[in-house]
């Protein structure tokens, strides 16, 4: 495998002598994005190893600019010809597409990165020998496996890395570079109950650094006692209840929050939260933040997208809406400044993501939350998308623990959720101490009253 960090090609220098390529041939401004990287994926299933896949990519994309015409092109040719044809690609597309007195640069004083180390890259990802990744995911596996009787079969542990490298530069004077690491493993076990019914649940851990993976017998314990509990689940009536979220679904409601502050969405006028800057829209408990400066964080990066600062932006304060998460284009269509929330491949137009999307972390633990409840559900598996950002109508196939004078005591399946995402937000009426970042999304455990639960 090679690696990102080897010296060769210098990709910066690269970048900015296509940028010259663009302005040579015509363009008023011009965007170079630069990508490689390396991925390895195996799972083992029943001890044997299933699959192994091992790759490296590298392409490079040009977003050119005509005055307010714009176009992009991507190629994974690196040589001089395969340059040529990218740049004339470019800007013959750029000829023919419409003006748009939204397209554009940022301005030259908004370009800038974080300089101080975001430990982003760890070499132990790369590095670490095929044999003990393969190890990795035969103990995460068997860890599950042999923690009862029950669990019979599997789909498989896994070991995932992903090392990678981007650079970016522009007509305005930015260069930037940026390697990033990935490494995961899972395990999925699948238990048998006595009425013949089967079950599956799974359990992983990520980090940027193997050293921070937590133990597979860790991970395959947790992924076995998942699994157990979905044993001999029952219906419930339909009602209305108080539901806790557990923190890898409730991260989904965040999400939530962010694709209804996302620019893109209010500047169509397709999001419940259009207009509502300033206003309270949820319970006053609640802080959703997105933050791309975390050290370490799975969404940080010295800079976005377009080459702007990565940095930390409250969206919600105390219930309130404060900020919607903003690109240089949504940010000129709502006459506003970009959050340096840019992302982009490398063809097409910049979007807008996430960075460490949050909601910040309250007092309460997990279990004194489900101890307030008298009778409720604990939810610990969605199903189905079955949200509407225009209206905040929310309906999903779901599954979990229901919760009896306090305690969590048998399996829920084959039940539905139902609420309004504006009321739902207004309702949280308890949020958990357990925040931890498994992905760029997280939130503690997270309770929310008012819901119908469609069962029998």
């Amino acid at each position: 495998m090679t690696t990102v960090t080897e010296a060769g090609t210098d990709l910066q220098q690269l970048a900015s002598d296509v940028v010259k390529k663009a302005l040579a041939a015509g363009a008023s401004d011009a965007e170079v994005v630069i990508r490689e990287g390396d991925e390895f994926s195996t799972t083992v299933r029943l001890g044997q190893v299933e699959t192994l896949k091992e790759s490296g990519s590298r392409g490079i994309g040009l977003r050119v600019f005509l005055g307010q015409r714009a176009a992009s092109t991507s190629s994974s040719d690196f040589s001089a010809a395969g340059i040529e044809h990218l740049v004339g690609g470019a800007i013959a597309l750029a000829r023919v597409t419409s003006e748009d007195p939204f397209a554009g640069l940022a301005e030259a004083s908004e370009f800038g990165q974080i300089t101080s180390d975001l430990k982003l890259y760890h070499e132990d990802v790369h590095s670490l020998p095929v044999a003990e990744r393969i190890e990795y995911a035969r103990r995460t596996e068997a860890a599950a496996l042999a923690a009862d009787t029950r669990l019979h079969n599997s789909d498989g542990g896994s070991f995932d890395a992903t090392t990678g490298r981007k650079v970016l530069a522009n007509s305005r004077g930015f260069v930037g570079e940026s390697r990033g690491s990935y490494c995961s493993i899972s395990t999925s076990p699948i238990a048998l109950g006595q009425s013949g019914e089967m079950q599956r649940d799974y359990w992983y851990s990520t980090a940027r650094s193997v050293a921070k993976l937590d133990s597979p017998e860790a991970v395959g314990a947790e992924a076995a006692r998942r699994t157990l509990r979905r044993l001999d689940g029952r219906r419930v009536p339909t009602q209305q209840a108080p539901i806790v979220f557990a923190p890898e679904i409730a991260r989904s409601l965040i999400g939530a929050i962010f694709d209804a502050a996302s620019g893109d969405s209010i500047y169509r006028g397709a999001s419940f939260f259009t207009g509502k800057l300033g206003e309270q829209v949820a319970a006053e408990s609640v802080n959703v933040i997105d933050d791309g400066t975390l050290v370490g964080g799975f969404g940080s990066s010295p800079f976005d997208g377009e080459g702007l600062p990565k940095r930390r932006t409250v969206i919600v304060e105390r219930g309130v809406l404060t900020n919607y998460l903003l690109n240089t284009y949504t940010a000129r269509k709502l006459n506003m400044r970009s959050t340096g929330n840019a992302a982009r491949g490398l063809s097409g137009n910049p979007g807008i993501g996430a960075s460490n999307l949050f909601l910040e972390a309250g007092t309460l633990t997990p279990a004194q939350i489900i101890g307030d409840i008298g009778s409720g559900l604990y939810v610990t598996e969605l199903i189905g998308q079955g949200v509407n950002m225009v209206t905040g109508d929310y309906s999903r196939g779901a599954s979990g623990l229901w919760i009896e004078n306090g305690e969590l005591t048998y399996p829920v399946q084959e039940i539905t959720i139902a609420g309004n995402l504006k009321e739902m937000f207004m309702n949280i009426s308890a949020i958990g101490n357990d925040l931890i970042f498994r992905s760029s999304a997280a939130a503690p455990t997270l309770r929310v009253d008012g819901m119908t639960i469609a069962g029998s």
